[in-house]
């Protein structure tokens, strides 16, 4: 059933409840309340026969007594102290009423008294040396309360009816901007136009609410769809450069007509180009990983010692550049590998660029542990520091030359799983600088 339909039954039912309630507190309402009236109306009747009525012992009723099967109108009976009648103004089943003894009582005792008896509503009321008895047929009260009845469901049924169509109605307008939203997910979908947006709807009701959600998610979905199309156009042109000279040195290596020489120089193309193509997918597999929510197993890292290892065995590796380093004692709730990653990305960053000194320092500073890597390179430009941090951005091209930008991408993620921030900015020997900010490990 479709949820229009399924709010119309359902405001339909909220709103008959209410008539079932609002009726039957007015059918309890109304039917004490006539029969108080009828009471009312019993008693009064009784204090002024008994105020004018004139017992004479042997006389009948001055006016023929009417039949209560099936008449409505109140009668008077006088009866003697014995209870038995004297006369009366109506008769049931050939015969006058007759009191209950209990019910001449109770009259006796509380100074008058009520009573059902059988189809009767009966009123006692003691005087001189009898009683004075009224009653009425309790067809009245029925009779009153029955019409009540049919108006209640007469009235109920155009009610019923009302709220049924405003319920529709109002869904509807309700349900028509969700309408909206699922034919432009629909279309979005279809066509993949992640540049479209909802209008903007007034107020700050549910459907506003809505709308702004959609869109905000809209525009996220544009961003990574953005992202993923940069990332596979740059991981495809990336791939291609190693691909053609891989390729063009193989058929040097295939072609009988190149000396020895040529020969050693296309093979050591190959493997530094192959190698160049590992590290590159081996970089995109983790951001891959990164992207699907990997998450890093934290442990205590004796920070110093893995600083002094990695910059040895970099300093060994590149012994053109001098590569000074000052730590101090600080461990790291971290990742060993990740670390490990995580200076040789900015190591091999720095040696890239570096003219001659690289500048290592490790020390803590309120509550962190502070890593700054510097060189003496070109540097970077202000408005390229955020921006270097993105996959496969590249600066300048005295600061990127061939190499595809995913090293300070990763180095950014390992950073965020650590709790920590990295920054670029200018180091004090004139090149560029990282600084690294990691949560100290806490003393247990």
């Amino acid at each position: 059933m479709p949820l229009r339909a399924r709010l119309a039954f359902f405001g339909g039912g909220v709103v008959a409840l209410a008539l079932l309630i609002f009726g039957l507190l007015l059918y309890t309402l109304l039917s004490r309340n006539a029969v108080t009236n009828q009471d009312d109306a019993l008693r009064t009747r009784a204090h002024d026969a008994a105020a004018s009525v004139v017992t004479v012992p042997g006389q009948q009723a001055p006016v023929a007594p009417s039949d209560l099967s099936k008449s409505t109108d109140v009668f008077v009976e006088l009866m003697g102290a014995d209870g038995s009648v004297i006369y009366s103004t109506g008769v049931l089943n050939g015969a006058a009423p007759l009191a209950a003894p209990s019910l001449l009582d109770q009259a006796t005792k509380h100074r008058g008294a009520f009573a059902t008896q059988g189809s009767l509503r009966l009123y006692v009321l003691p005087y001189g040396g009898g009683y004075v008895m009224t009653g009425q047929s309790v067809r009245v009260v029925q009779s009153n309360v029955s019409g009540i009845v049919v108006f209640l469901v007469i009235s109920s049924v155009p009610a019923l009816a009302a709220a049924m169509i405003a319920s529709w109605l109002v869904a509807g307008r309700a349900l028509a901007p969700l309408e909206a939203t699922a034919v432009a997910a629909e279309e979005i979908g279809r066509t993949r136009d992640f540049g479209r947006r909802l209008p903007a709807t007034r107020g700050r009701d549910e459907v506003a609410v809505l709308a702004a959600s959609f869109n905000g998610m809209l525009s996220r979905l544009q961003d990574a769809f953005e992202s993923q199309r940069r990332f596979v156009a740059d991981a495809s042109h990336e791939l291609r450069t190693p691909l053609t000279t891989i390729e063009g040195n193989a058929g040097l290596l295939a072609s009988r007509e190149v000396g020895d020489a040529v020969r050693q120089a296309a093979a050591a193309d190959i493997l530094e180009e192959g190698a160049r193509m590992s590290r590159l997918v081996d970089r995109m597999l983790t951001l891959a990983r990164a992207d699907s929510g990997l998450q890093l197993a934290l442990t205590a890292v004796d920070l110093k010692s893995l600083v002094d290892e990695v910059c040895r065995q970099a300093s060994g590796a590149h012994p053109e550049t001098r590569l000074t380093v000052s730590a101090e004692a600080i461990s790291v709730d971290g990742d060993e590998d990740a670390v490990r990653q995580l200076l040789w990305i900015l190591l091999d960053n720095a040696f890239r660029y570096a003219r001659s000194t690289i500048e290592v320092r490790l020390y803590s500073e309120s509550g962190w542990a502070r890593l700054v890597l510097a060189d003496d390179g070109p540097g970077v430009e202000a408005d390229d520091r955020e921006r270097i941090f993105e996959r496969f951005y590249r600066a300048d091209a005295a600061r990127s030359g061939s190499h595809a930008g995913l090293g300070l991408a990763i180095a950014r993620w390992i950073v965020a799983e650590h709790h920590g921030r990295i920054i670029a900015g200018e180091a004090i020997i004139g090149g560029a600088a990282f600084l690294v900010d990691l949560p100290l490990l806490r003393a247990s």
